[in-house]
C-alpha cells in the first residue's frame, strides 16, 4: 500500500518498510516510534483515497533508526577586486526512518 505523507515540511510518497532522511524530529532517540497524522493519498490504483487536504483516520507508524547530521555545505561569498572573502559551512540535523506500517 502507497501512502503520500507530509512530515518535517516536505511531502514523501512511501510504502511499507521504505527508509527516508528527514529533519530531524525534536526530542526523540533511536528505536523511538513516530506517528504521522499528515497522510494526503492513501492505496493503489482504483482503490486510491484523496483528502482535503487530509485522508480522515489514515495514518503511518515509521521507527527513528538513528539521528545524524547531514553533509556539510560550504557557502562561500566573494566580491572581486574589493578583498572581501567569506566562507561559512552548515550542517542539517536530520533523521533517519523506516515506514513500519500504513494504516488507511
Amino acid at each position: 500500500m502507497k501512502a503520500t505523507i507530509k512530515t518535517q515540511g516536505r511531502q514523501f510518497t512511501v510504502n511499507e518498510g521504505d527508509v527516508l532522511f528527514v529533519n530531524r524530529y525534536p526530542e526523540t532517540n533511536a528505536g523511538d516510534t513516530v506517528t504521522i497524522n499528515d497522510v494526503l493519498t492513501v492505496g493503489e490504483g482504483a482503490e486510491t483515497r484523496f483528502g482535503t487536504p487530509l485522508v480522515e483516520g489514515a495514518s503511518v507508524t515509521a521507527k527513528i533508526l538513528e539521528n545524524k547530521r547531514g553533509n556539510k555545505v560550504v557557502i562561500f561569498k566573494k566580491k572581486r577586486r574589493h578583498g572581501y572573502r567569506k566562507t561559512r559551512g552548515h550542517r542539517q540535523e536530520l533523521s533517519v526512518i523506516r515506514i513500519e506500517s500504513i494504516q488507511a
